[in-house]
């Protein structure tokens, strides 16, 4: 099943009780929130498009190959300049409601 979002969509290929696996499309110019989780850590690899991150205090570029680990509680968002594909895995208790949102450009709750 592939869940729309303002940014793009999602799709979840894996869900195991410990562990999920995630495939994100992020439109051309669109971003997900600024925000964190208390009970997952995601690790991200790129496999097409460009794009950027804040990842803590650290910024960075988004190309097929990256990937990154974002810890548990870390301040986190991606913006996509192109089309952009990102495999996500998330560790520890993987549930859509651990999303704490710090900023939103498309006035979901904060």
């Amino acid at each position: 099943m592939i869940y729309e979002r303002p940014w793009g969509s999602y799709e979840v290929l894996l869900d195991e009780p410990k562990y999920k696996v995630k495939r994100l499309v992020i439109e051309e110019d669109q971003s997900i929130s600024l925000q964190y989780h208390n009970k997952r850590e995601e690790h991200w690899v790129v496999v097409s498009g460009t794009g950027s991150y804040i990842l803590g205090y650290a910024t960075g570029s988004l190309f097929p190959g990256k990937s990154l680990i974002v810890p548990i509680k870390t301040i986190h968002r991606i913006t996509a300049e192109e089309r952009l594909t990102i495999i996500e895995t998330q560790i520890g208790n993987c549930v859509e409601e651990d999303i704490v949102r710090l900023d939103d450009k498309y006035k979901r709750r904060v």
